[in-house]
């Protein structure tokens, strides 16, 4: 190891990396318990991708209408096209309803019907009586429920005095030889100091890694920094085939408008001014499940029913709900709609067009949010001192595709089941295990070489042509033929890792060393995606095969493990897809035709 970096050491019961809802969520019940805790961020707390979630957070409270966590888990299974883990579906949806009770005594300022109860919302796929009428079970705080919760987080995690290290970047995870997470190695990117932050437990919640495409809803720090710091360790990654394209992206702009808008009777057309919906989802229509109404769009628009000059998008109509109930219910994406699509969204529709929004995907986990793998023959070995939650990782509740407002439940349940898991099995104060010092000094060599490269490639242009592949040959719909090409080609594009340029070598906010390790994250990311949507040969949920039309449960009702060798190959393995629940208040439901 270069002993000029000598890394500053940091001692805690637990270190969470990322600090949006999930990580917020889970250091701020660890410090209620009694844990030291260190929460590290790449950027201020509240300006994490969380802020973003406009439309709301799914819970059966029944404030609008009849409504049970049954319904709830049966439409998240379903939504899920039976990919998803059945006993923690059980776990987040009959935990929803006390996770916003708690949310709202934190102080989370939903928005509030007549008579004071938390306003719900219909939602894409979620339903009442196992799919015969419409819930409205999503939870919205007008269309900034996201913002709403991020901040009452913030602010609670300060309460129960979690320390922050903001504006730190996590270079890699510190493993022993035993295979026992001890820690992590930062970097303040203010001061140039490297951190080593030890730990019992390590909990990643970096989030996902949406900008290796070109066109997404992610911001621009979504570099997925805890998925490649898990597979240069030399662990899988679970379901990275599975990526959702949200419907409505502002065309040419990609930022979102929330499936609220469809929620409050918001609805699509085509050139001919006809509501198609109707024709791919006769019930649900334009309340089907985002896989469903993507497919739908992308469709209209390859048989030159797409709108605009050149027929390449969809219109969006909301001007028929009235200036009040934009006012009240959607303020913030008629604001968005006036400065990116140029349109007032009482008078005119928004041009929208299917982008990338939401990895299924991720670090694989059980419901108590610690990471797993197979070791021995057990599909389900724990590995020791690491766990994982939010987009970060596959828990899996999304399976293959993910219902529109149960992210921003999946950030708050498991983060509580994280702290609560934490709370069981850590005594404040332990002593920690021995880190061999080769184990540090692996990870800030790797530093060194990235911070020196001389090569002739730019970070932004190796960037662009990753995130051209991921758009052409990962999207909506594939092909073997596409995917295969798409293998080859984002294999090419990480073998020019190894010729990467940084100029600036400085250790004090060099955006240009950032940039390059968030590129190797992203990277990594983007060759096991390409791969397992090229093995997995039929179409489920976010993974439509156009070779491979029907879903297999046969050969593929199972969860995929995609292994990264240094060369860039892929190795897979495979994870029974958990068909039990966790009590006798509901049975497993079996797989069936999944239709809207």
């Amino acid at each position: 190891m270069n002993e000029a970096y000598k890394p500053v050491e940091h001692k805690y019961d637990v270190v969470v990396v990322g600090a949006g809802g999930a990580g917020l969520r889970a250091a701020m019940g660890m410090a209620e318990k009694g844990l030291s805790v260190a929460c590290i961020s790449k950027v201020f707390p509240t300006r994490s991708h969380t802020v973003a979630a406009q439309g709301g957070i799914s819970a059966a409270l029944g404030n609008m209408g009849e409504d049970d966590w049954r319904w709830h888990m049966y439409d998240t299974v379903k939504g899920s096209d039976w990919l998803g883990d059945q006993d923690a579906i059980e776990y987040m949806c009959r935990e929803a309803i006390p996770a916003i009770v708690e949310l709202e005594h934190y102080g989370v300022p939903f928005s509030r019907t007549e008579d004071g109860r938390v306003y719900q919302r219909p939602f894409g796929g979620m339903t009442t009586h196992y799919g015969e009428g419409t819930a409205q079970r999503t939870c919205a705080a007008a269309d900034r429920t996201g913002h709403a919760i991020l901040h009452t987080l913030y602010t609670q995690a300060l309460k129960y005095r979690a320390e922050f290290f903001i504006e730190y970047f996590a270079i890699d995870l510190l493993i022993n030889d035993e295979g026992v997470c001890c820690g992590v190695l930062c970097w303040d990117l203010s001061t140039g100091e490297l951190h080593v932050f030890r730990a019992q437990t390590v909990v990643l919640a970096t989030g996902g890694y949406g900008r290796a495409y070109f066109s997404a809803t992610s911001a621009h720090t979504c570099t997925g920094d805890g998925g490649g710091m898990v597979l240069r360790a030399g662990l899988p990654l679970q379901d990275m085939e599975f990526v959702q394209f949200h419907p409505t992206g502002i065309y040419g702009a990609g930022c979102l408008i929330t499936e609220g808008v469809r929620g409050e009777g918001g609805y699509l057309t085509n050139n001919a001014g006809e509501r198609f919906m109707e024709r791919y989802a006769p019930n649900a229509k334009d309340l089907a499940s985002r896989d469903v109404v993507s497919r739908a769009m992308t469709v209209e628009i390859r048989e030159g029913r797409g709108v605009g000059q050149n027929k390449d998008h969809i219109y969006l109509h909301l001007e028929h709900l009235g200036p009040e109930v934009i006012n009240e219910r959607l303020p913030g994406i008629s604001e968005t709609a006036k400065i990116f699509a140029g349109v007032d969204v009482t008078r005119e529709p928004i041009p929208v067009l299917p982008t990338v929004h939401y990895n299924m995907g991720g670090i694989a986990t059980n419901y108590h949010g610690e990471v797993v793998t197979i070791k021995d023959g057990d599909p389900d070995s724990v590995v020791p001192g690491l766990m994982a939650i939010g987009e970060a990782a596959c828990v899996s509740v999304h399976g293959a595709n993910r219902l529109g407002s149960n992210s921003l439940l999946d950030l708050v349940v498991f983060g509580r089941a994280v702290a609560n898991r934490c709370a069981e099995i850590i005594k404040p104060g332990d002593a920690h295990l021995p880190l061999p010092k080769e184990t540090l000094s692996k990870a800030v060599d790797r530093l060194d070489r990235v911070r020196h490269a001389k090569g002739s490639t730019l970070t932004a242009e190796l960037r662009l042509e990753m995130q051209k592949v991921m758009q052409n040959n990962a999207a909506v719909f594939r092909t073997g033929e596409v995917l295969s090409e798409g293998v080859k080609l984002i294999g090419e594009v990480f073998a020019q890792l190894s010729d990467l340029k940084v100029n600036d070598t400085s250790m004090i906010w060099n955006s240009d060393l950032v940039e390059a390790l968030e590129l190797d994250n992203l990277l990594r990311q983007a060759v096991v995606t390409m791969a397992s949507a090229s093995n997995r040969t039929e179409s489920r949920g976010g993974h439509a095969r156009e070779d491979f039309p029907d879903r297999n449960d046969e050969e593929w009702l199972k969860h995929s493990l995609a292994y990264l060798q240094d060369d860039g190959s892929v190795n897979f393995d495979y994870r029974p897809v958990h068909m039990f629940t966790l009590t006798d208040e509901v049975e497993a439901i079996p797989p069936k035709s999944r239709v809207y």
